[in-house]
């Protein structure tokens, strides 16, 4: 969907230029960065691959009274390929590290209610790690700290999970060959039926939204995506989570296939006064098979949390006049 929304970027220090995008809903844009200076920000982290169509009921929900900001990956959206062609998840959270202060410079200087969906939630706790005063709260949708079994003791999980990053390693090679076939069978249209048949999507997943991601992953760098993918094999942050005291929502999704609830009940275990809320009939992608119900629950959060409305007359009066 067509968003109505101002880019700008911040580079980093090995000279890639990384996207974030700040939605205006229906104000005036020429007035809108003084209208939205003094809202509450909400900054979004997506998961990898995902497109910006992913968030349009949160910031449907949000944009007309928040100060909603969402940025890509590097290799993702417009964000420019990595220029040190690194990819590891440290430097995803410097990426996240930077936006954040920029965003609050830009606004009224207060850290933003940071939401992160898929692998934004290995990022942000992360984030989380090195900068807490950076987040003051958080959502996080359909994603946990590490790979499946990553942090788990058991010689079992952790033999797994280093055949998965054997794994990756030697198919590395093989991924330029591989990228047309992807790409032919992700712009076919047995894409979406596929998706169905194997579980990732639900009955109620909008074709024209996955058709919509589809068009975006097909067209993205195979090298940002495979090394992004490579790099979350690698480390975890459940280590973080005993240390989380700030109020967090914990957003799971009954049919999810690729982060199973499983390991969506085990980060709720560790964060015992997490906020619980289980999407059913809902995939990984959630966001838009359960999209309104998620947006309440995060807009209901946020409320419960300080970070209400603005509902300020410079605000009404900087929109748009309605036709008569």
């Amino acid at each position: 969907m067509p968003y109505r929304r101002t880019t700008r970027y911040v580079v980093a220090p090995d000279g890639t230029r990384v996207a974030w995008h700040t939605h205006f809903g229906d104000l005036h844009e020429q007035a809108s960065e003084g209208v939205l200076r003094s809202r509450a920000t909400v900054l979004l982290s997506n998961g990898i691959g995902t497109s910006e169509n992913f968030w349009r009921h949160i910031v449907t929900s949000l944009e007309q009274d928040h100060r909603v900001v969402h940025w890509n990956y590097r290799g993702h959206g417009g964000s420019e390929e990595s220029r040190g062609g690194d990819y590891d998840v440290s430097v995803h959270v410097g990426d996240l590290e930077r936006i954040t202060e920029e965003v609050m410079a830009r606004g009224d200087g207060r850290p933003p209610h940071q939401v992160a969906f898929s692998m934004g939630v290995r990022v942000l706790l992360e984030l989380y790690r090195r900068r807490p005063d950076l987040v003051p709260a958080m959502t996080l949708i359909a994603g946990t700290p590490g790979a499946p079994g990553s942090g788990d003791p058991r010689l079992a999980a952790r033999a797994a999970l280093s055949t998965v990053r054997e794994v990756f390693r030697m198919a590395t090679p093989a991924v330029p060959l591989a990228t047309p076939v992807v790409r032919a069978v992700l712009g076919s249209r047995f894409a979406y039926p596929l998706a169905r048949a194997v579980g990732a999507l639900r009955p109620r997943a909008p074709r024209d939204d996955i058709s919509e991601f589809l068009r975006a992953l097909r067209t993205m760098s195979p090298r940002a995506y495979w090394y992004t993918l490579r790099g979350l094999a690698e480390g975890h942050a459940w280590d973080v989570l005993p240390s989380v005291k700030i109020p967090t929502l914990i957003i799971a999704a009954r049919d999810d296939t690729l982060v199973p609830l499983r390991e969506m009940i085990r980060m709720r275990d560790a964060l015992p006064h997490a906020h619980w809320m289980q999407v059913d009939d809902a995939g990984h992608a959630g966001l838009l098979e359960a999209g309104t119900e998620i947006s309440d629950a995060v807009r209901s959060f946020l409320v419960e949390h300080g970070m209400r409305p603005d509902a300020s007359p410079s605000s009404r009066e900087s929109r748009p006049s309605s036709p008569s």
